[in-house]
């Protein structure tokens, strides 16, 4: 949690910002669901489209925990790194 200082910072930057201002009660009041506002693009159905490559399946895998941290500690693309150590072996 931050200090009162440092909060009383973050609501001074929040404050000064114009392009982005803090939210009131009445901005909340008067919002609506995204569904209200727009209708057909609330019904319409998600679907992904094609892959470029061969299709991969989902699987349930079970890690050792230490091997999944290790992965996921090199950022994005961990899964697809997984998959190229698992092609190797």
């Amino acid at each position: 949690m931050p200090t009162d200082e440092e909060d009383a910072r973050i609501n001074q930057g929040i404050a000064l910002d114009s392009d982005n201002p803090e939210l009131t009660e009445a901005d909340f009041q008067a919002m609506k669901a995204a569904a209200m506002v727009l209708p057909s693009l609330a019904k319409a159905k998600r679907v992904r489209g094609p892959q470029k490559a061969a299709t991969k399946r989902s699987v349930s895998l079970r890690l050792d925990q230490d091997v999944l941290e290790k992965f996921k500690s090199t950022g994005p693309g961990w899964q697809t790194r997984i998959n190229e150590v698992l092609r190797r072996a």
